[in-house]
Protein backbone atom coordinates (compact mmCIF):
# COMPACT_ATOMS: atom_id res chain seq x y z
CA UNK A 1 0.00 0.00 0.00
CA UNK A 2 1.47 3.42 -0.93
CA UNK A 3 2.33 5.76 1.95
CA UNK A 4 -0.51 8.20 1.13
CA UNK A 5 -3.11 5.40 1.19
CA UNK A 6 -1.83 4.20 4.58
CA UNK A 7 -2.09 7.75 5.97
CA UNK A 8 -5.63 8.14 4.63
CA UNK A 9 -6.65 4.79 6.13
CA UNK A 10 -5.18 5.73 9.52
CA UNK A 11 -6.92 9.12 9.42
CA UNK A 12 -10.28 7.49 8.61
CA UNK A 13 -9.72 5.00 11.43
CA UNK A 14 -8.87 7.81 13.87
CA UNK A 15 -11.97 9.75 12.77
CA UNK A 16 -14.12 6.65 13.24
CA UNK A 17 -12.64 6.04 16.70
CA UNK A 18 -13.42 9.65 17.66
CA UNK A 19 -16.98 9.23 16.38
CA UNK A 20 -17.37 6.05 18.44
CA UNK A 21 -16.06 7.78 21.58
CA UNK A 22 -18.54 10.65 21.11
CA UNK A 23 -21.38 8.16 20.67
CA UNK A 24 -20.25 6.24 23.76
CA UNK A 25 -20.28 9.49 25.75
CA UNK A 26 -23.88 10.04 24.71
CA UNK A 27 -24.99 6.48 25.46
CA UNK A 28 -23.26 6.46 28.85
CA UNK A 29 -24.81 9.83 29.72
CA UNK A 30 -28.24 8.42 28.91
CA UNK A 31 -27.91 4.94 30.46
CA UNK A 32 -24.85 4.90 32.72
CA UNK A 33 -21.89 2.63 32.06
CA UNK A 34 -23.57 -0.57 33.21
CA UNK A 35 -26.66 0.18 31.12
CA UNK A 36 -24.69 1.15 28.04
CA UNK A 37 -24.04 -1.64 25.59
CA UNK A 38 -21.55 -1.92 22.79
CA UNK A 39 -24.49 -2.73 20.51
CA UNK A 40 -26.15 0.60 21.38
CA UNK A 41 -22.95 2.52 20.69
CA UNK A 42 -22.39 0.62 17.44
CA UNK A 43 -25.94 1.31 16.30
CA UNK A 44 -25.53 5.02 17.00
CA UNK A 45 -22.53 5.24 14.65
CA UNK A 46 -23.93 2.89 12.00
CA UNK A 47 -21.68 -0.07 12.74
CA UNK A 48 -22.28 -3.64 13.74
CA UNK A 49 -21.04 -4.63 17.18
CA UNK A 50 -18.28 -6.61 15.45
CA UNK A 51 -17.29 -3.48 13.52
CA UNK A 52 -17.07 -1.51 16.76
CA UNK A 53 -14.92 -4.25 18.31
CA UNK A 54 -12.43 -3.72 15.49
CA UNK A 55 -11.77 -0.24 16.96
CA UNK A 56 -12.26 -1.04 20.66
CA UNK A 57 -11.79 -4.72 21.55
CA UNK A 58 -13.69 -4.44 24.87
CA UNK A 59 -16.25 -2.27 26.58
CA UNK A 60 -13.57 -1.40 29.14
CA UNK A 61 -11.21 -0.17 26.38
CA UNK A 62 -13.98 2.08 25.09
CA UNK A 63 -14.66 3.37 28.59
CA UNK A 64 -11.01 4.30 29.10
CA UNK A 65 -11.02 6.12 25.74
CA UNK A 66 -14.14 8.04 26.82
CA UNK A 67 -12.56 9.06 30.12
CA UNK A 68 -9.30 10.12 28.47
CA UNK A 69 -11.20 12.15 25.87
CA UNK A 70 -13.21 13.88 28.58
CA UNK A 71 -10.05 14.81 30.47
CA UNK A 72 -8.48 16.15 27.27
CA UNK A 73 -11.26 18.73 27.03
CA UNK A 74 -10.31 20.10 30.45
CA UNK A 75 -6.57 20.08 29.82
CA UNK A 76 -4.91 23.44 29.35
CA UNK A 77 -1.45 22.72 27.94
CA UNK A 78 1.52 24.39 29.63
CA UNK A 79 -0.75 26.22 32.06
CA UNK A 80 -0.38 26.32 35.80
CA UNK A 81 -3.86 26.28 37.25
CA UNK A 82 -4.91 29.33 39.24
CA UNK A 83 -8.10 29.96 41.19
CA UNK A 84 -9.47 32.23 38.44
CA UNK A 85 -8.89 29.48 35.87
CA UNK A 86 -10.79 27.05 38.10
CA UNK A 87 -13.76 29.44 38.01
CA UNK A 88 -13.49 29.44 34.20
CA UNK A 89 -13.46 25.63 34.23
CA UNK A 90 -16.63 25.54 36.35
CA UNK A 91 -18.27 28.04 33.96
CA UNK A 92 -17.20 25.91 31.00
CA UNK A 93 -18.62 22.79 32.65
CA UNK A 94 -21.95 24.58 33.10
CA UNK A 95 -22.15 24.85 29.30
CA UNK A 96 -21.79 21.09 28.72
CA UNK A 97 -24.28 19.19 30.84
CA UNK A 98 -24.05 15.97 28.80
CA UNK A 99 -20.32 15.63 29.44
CA UNK A 100 -20.74 16.44 33.13
CA UNK A 101 -23.59 13.94 33.39
CA UNK A 102 -21.45 11.22 31.81
CA UNK A 103 -18.50 11.99 34.08
CA UNK A 104 -20.73 12.05 37.16
CA UNK A 105 -22.47 8.79 36.26
CA UNK A 106 -19.15 7.05 35.68
CA UNK A 107 -17.66 8.48 38.85
CA UNK A 108 -20.62 7.27 40.89
CA UNK A 109 -20.49 3.80 39.38
CA UNK A 110 -16.71 3.56 39.74
CA UNK A 111 -16.81 3.33 43.52
CA UNK A 112 -18.12 -0.23 43.25
CA UNK A 113 -15.61 -3.05 43.54
CA UNK A 114 -14.39 -4.33 40.19
CA UNK A 115 -15.67 -1.40 38.11
CA UNK A 116 -13.39 -0.88 35.11
CA UNK A 117 -13.11 2.88 35.75
CA UNK A 118 -12.14 2.54 39.41
CA UNK A 119 -8.39 2.61 38.81
CA UNK A 120 -8.72 5.49 36.35
CA UNK A 121 -10.62 7.63 38.86
CA UNK A 122 -8.36 6.68 41.76
CA UNK A 123 -5.29 7.83 39.81
CA UNK A 124 -7.11 10.86 38.47
CA UNK A 125 -8.13 12.06 41.92
CA UNK A 126 -4.61 11.61 43.25
CA UNK A 127 -3.37 13.89 40.45
CA UNK A 128 -6.27 16.35 40.82
CA UNK A 129 -5.70 16.73 44.58
CA UNK A 130 -2.00 17.40 43.96
CA UNK A 131 -2.91 20.00 41.31
CA UNK A 132 -5.40 21.68 43.62
CA UNK A 133 -2.82 21.77 46.43
CA UNK A 134 -0.48 23.55 43.99
CA UNK A 135 -3.22 26.03 43.08
CA UNK A 136 -3.89 26.75 46.74
CA UNK A 137 -0.18 27.06 47.55
CA UNK A 138 0.30 29.55 44.71
CA UNK A 139 -2.69 31.56 45.93
CA UNK A 140 -2.12 31.45 49.71
CA UNK A 141 1.35 30.09 50.44
CA UNK A 142 1.91 27.29 52.93
CA UNK A 143 -1.20 28.13 55.00
CA UNK A 144 -4.66 29.23 53.96
CA UNK A 145 -6.30 31.97 56.05
CA UNK A 146 -8.12 29.20 57.94
CA UNK A 147 -4.77 27.68 58.95
CA UNK A 148 -5.20 24.59 56.76
CA UNK A 149 -2.31 23.51 54.58
CA UNK A 150 -2.92 23.34 50.84
CA UNK A 151 -2.80 19.52 51.05
CA UNK A 152 -5.54 19.49 53.70
CA UNK A 153 -7.75 21.94 51.79
CA UNK A 154 -7.28 20.35 48.33
CA UNK A 155 -9.70 17.43 48.89
CA UNK A 156 -12.31 19.95 50.09
CA UNK A 157 -11.86 22.03 46.95
CA UNK A 158 -12.29 18.96 44.75
CA UNK A 159 -15.32 17.84 46.78
CA UNK A 160 -16.97 21.22 46.29
CA UNK A 161 -16.36 21.16 42.55
CA UNK A 162 -17.75 17.64 42.12
CA UNK A 163 -20.55 18.11 44.64
CA UNK A 164 -21.74 21.24 42.89
CA UNK A 165 -21.84 19.32 39.63
CA UNK A 166 -24.17 16.71 41.14
CA UNK A 167 -26.44 19.35 42.66
CA UNK A 168 -26.49 21.32 39.41
CA UNK A 169 -27.31 18.23 37.35
CA UNK A 170 -30.22 17.42 39.65
CA UNK A 171 -31.62 20.97 39.85
CA UNK A 172 -29.97 23.38 37.40
CA UNK A 173 -32.61 26.06 38.01
CA UNK A 174 -31.77 26.22 41.72
CA UNK A 175 -27.99 25.75 41.67
CA UNK A 176 -25.81 28.35 39.98
CA UNK A 177 -22.68 26.25 39.85
CA UNK A 178 -20.20 29.02 38.88
CA UNK A 179 -21.60 31.47 41.45
CA UNK A 180 -21.56 28.85 44.22
CA UNK A 181 -17.96 27.96 43.35
CA UNK A 182 -16.92 31.62 43.46
CA UNK A 183 -18.62 31.84 46.89
CA UNK A 184 -16.57 28.87 48.07
CA UNK A 185 -13.35 30.49 46.89
CA UNK A 186 -14.36 33.59 48.87
CA UNK A 187 -14.79 31.41 51.96
CA UNK A 188 -11.33 29.91 51.42
CA UNK A 189 -9.78 33.36 51.37
CA UNK A 190 -11.50 34.81 54.44
CA UNK A 191 -9.78 35.01 57.78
Amino acid sequence: MPYGDAMATRTRSEERRAEIVRAALEVIAERGYRGASLAAVAERVGLTQQGLLHHFPTKEALLVAVLKERDQWDAVPDTTWRADLLVSLVEYNAMRPGIIQTFSALLGESVTEGHPAREFFTKRYTAVRANMASVLRAEYGERLPSGLTPERAAPLLVAVMDGLQYQWLLDPESVDMPAAFRDFLTLLGER
